[in-house]
């Protein structure tokens, strides 16, 4: 029809704007002749980090940014493929994956290599209809961070067990910690090394305390703190097999930090402060809470080093959502408790944007151990809400009926929250 209508010289311009429109749109609107494309399989290295892209033959447009969890040791990290790799292929959505440039908790650097293998996408491959992060574990202290951080690079986020309100992660550890110090009676924050609080952790805090199942009378008001500090509410009510998640977090917990925070390689431990914990504990077990919160060594933050504008991926998060948020947890997750959820959702609940955060919660004793059509259903119900508007369903983490999952709330959780800074 075009050819009829239009002078020679102008058809053929006409024709090259609508060959560059289709191969740099694979999910253009083009007949399924115009629009094949072939698969993607690449690897390699991008600013010290390895690095995976994968899209599927006739892509369709969408990105998925893959952050995965914390890696243990010197060097780089290895880099990992999503959980749901077949799903997000299957459904016609590309994926990239970085390795990192480094180990450890260092999501300032990780979020870096992140929007730079993202680039790289887009310069090789080509623009995409949307992207969206999808981080587990520490991933998540990326994806919440990256959207509050970079609005506009992602049009939506998912978070598996992750550290959804980013440096609490490690105001609970240090809290948990002090706790412990206090209710056995060993000044462990002193020891002079990591060897040596090691020890006196196996030889000294293990013996005050008990273990899961099998507690001293001092061990049985640490479970009470700790319990409040996993996320149970005001009334006493516990978390669905916390017990069971926390035998297997329960020593590893435990974090040493240096005295010397100005030379702490971690930022994590550097950021850390206990000063604002308002610790709980049930009554009727020989401590009461001002006692507690009284006596608890209070630990303080290196200068700085939760700075919005100095080190802003370990200030307080802000809830300061753009684009939707689905997160995904345990109740029972002793490591990352279900209390960073409650937290973030307190955040978005001020900052007025809780509209784009839907939060799902699911009864079990693990970190990360969700089957694969869970986070495969949350993912998709992700893509509709960045497609077509639809809002998905979720919990209300603050709720004060959660009997589908076996919680049961008073509103008194509504009110408080203990590792929420007192402004």
């Amino acid at each position: 029809m075009l050819t009829a209508m239009t002078p020679g010289p102008l058809v053929a311009l006409i024709a090259l704007a609508l060959g560059l429109v289709v191969s740099g749109a694979p999910w253009s609107d083009a007949s399924p002749a115009e629009a094949q494309s072939p698969a993607v399989s690449r690897s390699g290295v991008l600013g010290g980090a390895d690095y995976l892209i994968e899209v599927p033959a006739n892509w369709t447009g969408g990105l998925v940014v893959f952050a995965h969890g914390i890696q243990r040791g010197p060097g780089r990290g290895d880099v990992r493929m999503p959980p749901i790799a077949s799903h997000i292929i299957a459904e016609g959505h590309a994926w990239i994956a970085s390795g990192y440039r480094a180990r450890e908790y260092q999501p300032h650097l990780f979020i870096e290599d992140l929007i730079a293998l993202r680039e790289l996408f887009v310069k090789e491959i080509g623009q995409p209809r949307w992207i969206a992060i999808y981080g587990r574990s520490m991933g998540g202290h990326l994806v919440v961070a990256s959207l509050e951080l970079h609005p506009g690079l992602y049009q939506g986020g998912l978070a598996e067990c992750g550290l959804v309100d980013g440096i609490s992660i490690g105001d609970y550890l240090m809290a948990y910690t002090a706790a412990a110090e206090l209710i056995s009676g060993v000044p462990m924050l002193d020891a002079p090394d990591r060897e040596a609080f090691t020890r006196l952790v196996a030889e000294r805090v293990l013996p005050a305390l008990g273990t899961p199942g099998a507690y001293t009378e001092r061990g049985r008001q640490f479970d009470s703190v700790v319990k409040y500090l996993m996320g149970g509410d005001r009334a006493g009510n516990d978390l669905p097999l916390r017990l069971e998640g926390l035998r297997g977090r329960y020593l590893m917990n435990m974090m040493y930090r240096a005295r010397d925070l100005e030379n702490e390689p971690n930022p994590g431990l550097r950021a850390a402060s206990t000063a604002h914990i308002r610790y709980r504990i049930d009554p009727g077990l020989g401590l009461t809470e001002d006692e507690l919160n009284a006596r608890v060594r209070r630990l303080h933050p290196a200068k700085d080093s939760r700075s919005p504008s100095a080190n802003p991926v370990y200030a307080e998060r802000t809830g300061q959502l753009k684009v939707p948020l689905i997160t995904v947890h345990e109740t029972g997750d002793a490591w990352v408790p279900l209390s960073l959820e409650q937290s973030y959702r307190r955040r978005t609940i001020a900052a007025g944007t809780d509209n784009l955060l839907v939060q799902r919660v699911t009864r079990g004793p693990g970190h990360c151990a969700f089957d694969g059509a869970t986070i495969a259903q949350a993912f998709d119900d992700l893509v509709a809400w960045i497609e077509r508007g639809k809002r998905p369903v979720g919990e209300d983490v603050l709720a004060p009926d959660l009997s589908r999952i076996g919680l049961k709330w008073t509103p008194h959780l509504l009110l408080e929250d203990p590792l929420a800074p007192r402004r």
